[in-house]
């Protein structure tokens, strides 16, 4: 895996780079997080054969770039430069969580470069269920290490799973102006993820972007949209259940490109 940087009118966008073959899967990590969170599933998506490019969004790593009053679509151009520069169109995207709305407005804004959309989390139209929001607010207090654990278990992870890789890693002026950001952007212009073929690989545990999201993707596009609910994992998915996602993520980009 090698570092890289991207950068062009005021924007520095920090990637990591695994494989060396074509197509390029550009990997958009959720909510406040950075590319790290990408590590496994770069190595076993690496190990079938495909080019990946995880991306530490603005204030995350080395990244920077304007903060204040962006869109998803100021956002989502930084991908779209990412894609220009590394010539990987039409690139395969893979969004967590938040990163799938920059997808989404990608794919939406700039469809010659998108070949297909993978969200991992989608939320967007079912709000957060109520343990989520009890969650979040004991999370905003002050809490000892086991209380900690515990809430972030109740929010993000199944009920089985250990919370431990999201104790830490949270760039909290990156979670800032993403917030602002999705804010700004009106639902109608990033929900639909344009028309390319789209995964949606969701948890079953799922408190903070429920899986009705999903299925509501698949009620209102039909065919373009395939749906797998995955047991034993909520919204940090990435970390419950990673070869299962490698190899449903393999299998659909297999179907796309070859």
């Amino acid at each position: 895996m090698t570092g890289k940087i991207i950068e062009a009118d005021g924007v520095q966008i920090e990637i990591k780079l695994n494989g060396d073959k074509e197509p390029l899967v550009i990997m958009l990590p959720g909510n406040s997080r950075g590319a790290d969170d990408f590590d496994e599933l770069a190595s076993l998506l690496a190990d079938s054969g495909w080019r990946t490019a995880a991306v530490n969004p603005r204030g995350a790593g080395t990244s920077t770039g304007p903060m204040e009053n962006l869109t998803l679509h100021d956002l989502a151009s930084d991908v779209a430069m990412i894609i220009e520069r590394l010539e990987g169109a039409p690139a395969a995207l893979i969004g967590h969580a938040f990163g799938n709305r920059i997808a989404r407005c990608l794919a939406a804004d700039r469809p010659d470069l998108v070949s297909c959309v993978i969200l991992l989390a989608a939320g967007g139209k079912v709000p957060p269920l109520p343990e989520y929001i009890e969650a979040m607010t004991i999370l905003g207090s002050k809490l000892g290490p086991e209380e900690r654990s515990s809430a972030m278990r109740a929010a993000y992870f199944a009920q089985d799973s250990d919370p431990t890789p999201w104790l830490s890693g949270f760039y909290r002026d990156t979670g800032r102006a993403q917030g602002q950001a999705g804010r700004n952007t009106p639902l109608e212009e990033w929900w639909s993820g344009g028309e390319v073929p789209m995964l949606v690989l969701q948890g079953k545990e799922d408190v903070c972007a429920p899986p009705a999201n999903g299925h509501q993707l698949k009620k209102e596009y039909g065919d373009r949209i395939e749906v797998v609910d995955i047991p034993n994992a909520a919204h940090a998915l990435l970390f419950e259940q990673p070869e299962i996602i490698a190899g449903r993520i393999n299998d659909f980009l297999k179907r796309q490109f070859q």
